[in-house]
């Protein structure tokens, strides 16, 4: 059996993330007290089903989050089990909230919606802590969650490793649900050519460009003999999930070519587990 989990910032997409695996085929459980959970899992019905996605949230309160590390130890040694955390930057919730005009879940009559915000995050940090992975939706749709929940939890269900190679520019913020994040600044900016600017790195004159350059080629090189060192180590841990994350300044150019590069490289390794995701041109 396939369970997985989903928890995170109230507004981040947990529905939207359980309505995506009910699609699926995943029998889905939303809102269930994190004390009920064992007890659900024991039921003849339940059990029957071969994938179960079940959403979990802060209102299970403190002591009972606590305990969620011993819980989801206990199920991975019966089922294939698999944590997703989903959040956003709290300015991001509360314009959802203000849009939508919802009330948050743990709102009391005298805290503002930002205190009930950082409240909820602290709540949750055993969950973030033991994620197999985080999914930083503060500037993905409906729709681009969905994808990623697919493509990392459907499309993963018999697979080894899932590895997400993302570019970013740290103009913009640096993602938090990196794994490693590696900083590609210090490589000469396709950016300062004339020509170049309003092109990415996955236009051909940008690439035959960067590919020109000594640093670029040294630096394609040291990420590769690093990550295939490493990547063994990770599988041999039981990880599931593996997000890569390659930041330049702006990130169209130098972010943008590296993680394809990576990406092409690994790809005849781990076969048809690989997603590349370019933040800032998405």
């Amino acid at each position: 059996m396939h369970l997985v989990i989903i928890s995170g910032m109230s507004g981040a997409g947990k529905s939207q993330a359980l309505h995506t695996l009910e699609d699926q085929g995943y029998f889905c459980i939303d809102n269930l007290p994190l004390e009920l959970l064992n007890s659900a899992l024991k039921t003849t019905k339940l059990v029957e089903h071969k994938k179960i996605a079940i959403g979990i949230d802060a209102r299970s309160g403190k002591n009972v989050l606590e305990e969620f590390p011993k819980i989801v130890s206990h199920l991975k040694n019966q089922f294939k089990t698999d944590i997703v955390y989903l959040y956003a930057g709290k300015a991001v919730l509360i314009k959802r909230y203000d849009e939508t005009r919802r009330k948050h879940p743990l709102s009391e009559a005298d805290t503002t919606l930002r205190d009930t915000i950082i409240k909820e995050y602290e709540l949750l940090a055993s969950v973030r802590e033991i994620a197999d992975i985080q999914i930083d939706t503060s500037t993905t749709d409906i729709y681009e969650l969905s994808s990623q929940i697919k493509e990392r939890i459907c499309g993963t269900e018999l697979q080894s490793l899932s590895l997400m190679f993302q570019s970013f520019g740290f103009k913009y913020g640096t993602p938090r649900d990196s794994d490693y994040l590696f900083d590609v600044r210090c490589l000469p900016n396709p950016y300062w050519i004339p020509e170049l600017r309003g092109h990415s790195g996955l236009e051909d004159n940008v690439k035959e460009w960067l590919s020109s350059q000594e640093l670029v080629i040294k630096m394609e090189s040291d990420l590769t003999n690093y990550l295939e060192s490493w990547i063994p180590h990770i599988i041999s841990s039981q990880r599931a999930y593996l997000t890569i994350s390659i930041g330049c300044t702006g990130g169209h150019h130098r972010s943008v070519y590296l993680t394809e590069k990576l990406a092409a490289h690994f790809s005849k390794i781990y076969t048809d587990s690989i997603i590349i995701q370019h933040r800032e041109l998405s």
